[in-house]
């Protein structure tokens, strides 16, 4: 760098013309307040990040004219909003629990509340059948605080490798859980009796992959062979698999 190079130069000459201390001094003062200019652009650079996606993937195009798409949502005009545009009214009736998992997750985002968009918060109430379970899931771009409002749930999340550690706790009304973005977690109904829990996501759209239907049921199949090895099962039971899901 130019300004790290100049001063053996600035030094060596000073001290050769046998300039006084305070023409040497006033120079290495000047110099050292040019490294700590660039010391604190770069720092102010490299605190920078990218903004958080709000949507499984945004592909770069070179030409805006092909099309547009946003990391979220076109904002309205402020002086136009009104208060329908902050308002959904059902979730106060339980959702549909007949079901594969006999469980019904009705959800609160921007695409129901379009006055979330930008605020970075979504809300979902989950009703369960007794004995039944909102199965292993991840949102990949929020974390998610859980309250019970009725019945008893067995819940818990899952860390990253290579720990792979089980985190799990029953829960009882009033009752709340935190699981951690991106990581694996579950409820299960342990009474006999309907349950129901209401949920916070820290994004306006935190986005779910339920992991049984993320891998038996793509769209186009995965090739059986990799899910055989993966999860060494005897390949029929991966085809079987695939053919439920």
């Amino acid at each position: 760098m130019p300004i790290f190079q100049s001063f053996p130069t600035l030094f060596s000459k000073a001290i050769s013309n046998k300039q006084p201390n305070r023409v040497i001094m006033k120079g290495i003062h000047s110099i050292l307040l040019a490294c700590f200019l660039a010391l604190a652009f770069a720092c102010f650079l490299a605190s920078a990040f990218d903004p958080s996606p709000l949507q499984d993937f945004c592909v770069a195009i070179n030409d805006p004219k092909d099309t547009v798409f946003v990391n979220g949502k076109f904002c309205k005009d402020p002086k136009l909003a009104v208060a329908d545009d902050f308002f959904f009214p059902v979730l106060n009736k339980p959702g549909n629990t007949y079901n594969r998992v006999g469980s019904n997750v009705t959800t609160v985002n921007v695409d129901q509340i379009p006055g979330l968009n930008t605020l970075g918060i979504s809300l979902v109430r989950i009703d369960y059948a007794p004995y039944c379970e909102n199965p292993p899931h991840t949102h990949p771009r929020g974390t998610e605080i859980l309250v019970v409002v009725q019945g008893t749930l067995y819940v818990g999340f899952v860390t990253s490798n290579p720990e792979n550690r089980l985190i799990t706790k029953i829960l009882y009304p009033g009752d709340v859980f935190v699981f951690p973005i991106g990581l694996i977690h579950f409820q299960y109904n342990v009474g006999n009796t309907p349950a129901v829990a209401f949920a916070g996501l820290s994004s306006q759209n935190a986005g779910v992959i339920t992991i049984a239907n993320a891998v038996f049921g793509s769209n186009p199949p995965i090739n059986p062979d990799v899910l055989t090895k993966a999860f060494q099962l005897d390949k029929n039971v991966v085809t079987h698999l695939q053919s439920i899901f």
